[in-house]
Order: structure tokens, then sequence, then C-alpha cells
């Protein structure tokens, strides 16, 4: 599915919730990122995901800390490979990107899993997200 399609039937809450993978979160931080400032790409991350959660009867599984901990780290790659042309060319750049568990670099297993950093962002416990200029 090209970029505008799989965006428009994410937002319209098209996808089935099984169908919706890890690269598919991905994809979607560096379709807002490319399309808006960091600011307005976390908020409609946040906004798509949580109602996207909803919508598949899974309002529970929302995760604040780890949205906005992979919009962070996506933010990183984004700002480091300038506007690369396709999705596919950036995940060739940072493959690490596809790693589900690459936050527990920052976060330990015990914190991020923790009803605070499921309801509100919470700082890393390990060491800081990487920078970002926004």
């Amino acid at each position: 599915m090209d970029d505008e399609t799989f965006l428009r039937e994410f937002e319209a809450c098209r996808i089935a919730g099984g169908e919706f993978r890890h690269v598919d979160h991905v994809r979607l931080a560096w379709l807002y990122l490319r399309r808006h400032e960091y600011a307005g790409a976390e908020a409609r991350m946040r906004d798509a995901i949580r109602a996207f959660a909803v919508r598949n009867n899974a309002a529970g599984k929302y995760h604040e800390t780890v949205t906005v901990g992979w919009m962070r780290l996506v933010a990183v790659a984004h700002a480091l490979s300038g506007r690369v042309g396709t999705f596919a060319d950036f995940i060739r750049i940072h493959p690490w990107l596809l790693e589900k568990d690459a936050l527990l670099e920052f976060y330990s297993k015990e914190r991020l899993g923790s009803d605070e950093a499921r309801a509100a962002i919470v700082p890393p416990d390990r060491k800081p997200l990487p920078g970002l200029q926004v």
C-alpha cells in the first residue's frame, strides 16, 4: 500500500488491529515527521494510536511512554537521514528501528512496563533518549 493510502486507511481506522505491526508504527511516525514539525507529528501520532486502540477495543493497550519514546527515536533517525525518498530507504539506513525492544536500551523492563509509564511519559532510567532540536 502506498504511503498516502496507508495513512488514510490508518487514520480512518480501516486497518485491523492484528494487521498493524511494529514496522507500521515506525512507518506512521516517519510519515507524520515528513509532514509536520516534531510537536505536531507527536501530537498526531498520539491521537492516531489512541483512536486506533479504541476502535480495536484495546484502549488499555495504549502506552504513552512507548508511543513518545518511539517518536523520539524515529525523529532522530529522520533528522540524520535528510529527506530520504521512501520508507524502504529509510529502514535500509536505520534497520535498528525494526528492533521492537530498542527502547530497553533506555528503559528497564520494570519502568517501561509500569502503569505510570503507560499513562504518562516517564523519563528513562538507563540512559537518556537521544536529543532533538525541537
